[in-house]
């Protein structure tokens, strides 16, 4: 699919068609990475870091959080 390059203030900007964005699961707001690759303009959406333990901590509910989970006896020569 062709489009044209349109100026956007003192910058450049590119209309991503519908399909396109639905297929690789672009919104309005999504954060993309440009890169140029072999003479080629890449966008692709960015990677989302990884959560933090505090993040992931601060998840932890009274309605999520479960008990002790037993696991059996002692298997082969470990040691309770």
């Amino acid at each position: 699919m062709r489009t044209k390059i349109q100026r956007w203030g003192h910058s450049l900007a590119i209309r991503i068609p519908k399909p396109f964005a639905i297929e690789v699961k672009l919104g309005e707001e999504t954060e993309v990475d440009l890169t140029v690759t072999n003479g080629s303009l890449v966008v692709a959406p960015a990677a989302k870091p990884a959560p933090s333990l505090q993040d992931l901590l601060s998840r932890i509910t009274k309605r999520n959080l479960h008990g002790e989970v037993d696991m059996g006896g002692p298997v082969g020569r470990e040691a309770w």
